[in-house]
């Protein structure tokens, strides 16, 4: 199925979509920091991000498979990991092998609206081939998100979600 216009069951708007894809810009912990003092506590590339040489993290993918679509769903999330797995991580960006590296633990480092909190869930973090981003797996839980990565979704939850997300931020 591919995208379609539809009316938002909230405000009544004609929406373009819906989106596949909800991208985070940051992780929480670098949206806390004033901006005045990003420049001197870290670094924020659009994929990677360090925080005071102390908190380590990497942009990633949730992908939820759509039971009536050819493509998944999406959510662009930052994922904490150790500072040596960071580090494996950083040495091995540009290199076409890995993917076969093992995965890495992290820490969900997001919030995501419209579910319990999501803030600091377990995930594993899969590498894949250069430039693309890593597929970050939620630990096998009743989180309603780790639950609906497992199952997968519906067009009409996709459409809800961005009912949801219409008025926080534009999709990207």
């Amino acid at each position: 199925m591919d995208q379609q216009a539809f009316q938002c069951s909230c405000c009544g708007e004609t929406l373009n979509g819906p989106p596949f894809a909800w991208h985070f810009d940051a992780p929480d912990a670098w949206s806390l920091l004033p901006p005045e003092d990003r420049a001197s506590r870290g670094e924020l590339s659009s994929d990677q991000c360090v925080i005071a040489n102390q908190h380590f993290f990497i942009r990633g993918l949730v992908e939820i498979r759509i039971h009536d679509s050819y493509a998944p769903f999406a959510w662009g999330v930052w994922v904490s990991l150790s500072e040596a797995n960071f580090a494996q991580t950083q040495d091995l960006w540009q290199n076409s092998e890995r993917a076969q590296e093992p995965a890495y633990f992290g820490w969900l480092c997001n919030s995501i609206p419209g579910y319990p909190e999501t803030l600091h869930l377990k995930t594993m973090v899969h590498s894949r081939g250069v430039g693309a981003l890593p597929y970050i797996e939620l630990e096998a839980t009743q989180h309603p998100l780790a639950l609906e990565q497992q199952r997968g979704i519906t067009m009409e939850r996709v459409r809800k979600i961005a009912e949801q997300m219409h008025h926080r931020w534009p999709a990207k």
